[in-house]
């Protein structure tokens, strides 16, 4: 049997024991604890940090958006702006390319105008008659200017000089001629290398040949295709020499009292630009 003093020595034993496991839970609590806190505050400081970076890409991304975006306006001003100067350019180009052009055309009409034996009035085609009842085109000079009803109109086409008309209506500024394609133009002819006269009239559309008429026909055997036909003189209106067009074919009927010839006239109608008015012989300029 134990004694008492053996009994108490076991029972302080018991209580270090005790002791030191409480002391040794304590300090393994505490420092797991500690742990605990330490983890939770790295996890708050990644997460804020995840957070932080997050919204600086967004923030990145918006201004990256916003400057792309900006750009873009910019380019497409840009663009615009270089397709208003290219279409400007072309536009110069274009113009200074009509500009020589028209500058050659009348070059060549002052250097035909310098050769006329005419007193003239130079005028430039406006415009077309709208009710187109003598199928007359409009010229921009009129009384101010000298032209009178019935002066002759000519022009030059091709190197050649051609009859184009008569003015019909003479205002201030514009008048109005009636050209020869007209059915109501009546022109005295003559056949320039036989020589045989006639009478020149229209057949109402610029695309159909000029007819000349009344020709005797002992005349058949001296024209042909390709002869010049010129104005005659005679009545007064037109001048004598003036080329109207070519036979382009001889039209003969044996049971016909005369014969006629189609004319393919000299100045091209829709090509027409300038013509000169002519002036009756004698009158000159005040």
């Amino acid at each position: 049997m134990k004694t008492g003093r053996e009994k108490g020595s076991g029972g302080l034993s018991d209580f270090y024991v005790f002791l030191a496991l409480v002391l040794i839970s304590f300090i393994t609590l505490f420092f797991s604890s500690r742990s605990i806190m330490i983890d939770a505050k790295n996890l708050g400081l990644s997460l804020f940090s995840g957070f932080r970076v997050g919204i600086k890409e967004v923030s990145s991304l918006v201004s990256r958006t916003v400057l792309s975006i900006g750009e873009l306006a910019s380019l497409r001003r840009e663009y615009n702006e270089l397709t208003e100067r290219i279409t400007r350019y072309e536009q110069l180009e274009r113009t200074s390319a009509e500009i020589r052009q028209e500058n050659n055309r009348l070059r060549e009409q002052l250097g035909f105008s310098m050769g006329l034996r005419y007193q003239y009035i130079p005028a430039e085609l406006t415009g077309r008659d709208p009710s187109s009842l003598f199928s007359a085109f409009a010229i921009n000079k009129g009384t101010h200017a000298g032209v009178e009803v019935d002066m002759p109109v000519i022009a030059y086409h091709n190197g050649t000089e051609g009859l184009v008309g008569k003015v019909i209506y003479a205002g201030a500024f514009e008048s109005l001629v009636m050209p020869l394609y007209d059915s109501g133009c009546f022109v005295s002819s003559r056949l320039a290398e036989s020589r045989y006269e006639g009478i020149t009239e229209g057949r109402g559309i610029p695309e159909m040949p000029l007819l000349m008429r009344y020709i005797v026909k002992r005349a058949r055997p001296e024209i042909s295709v390709g002869d010049m036909v010129i104005s005659s003189g005679l009545g007064g209106v037109y001048p004598a020499g003036v080329n109207i067009g070519r036979v382009n074919r001889v039209l003969y009927e044996e049971d016909a009292l005369s014969m006629e010839v189609e004319i393919e006239p000299s100045i091209d109608f829709f090509r027409l630009e300038y013509v000169f008015v002519i002036k009756p012989i004698g009158e000159t300029d005040d």
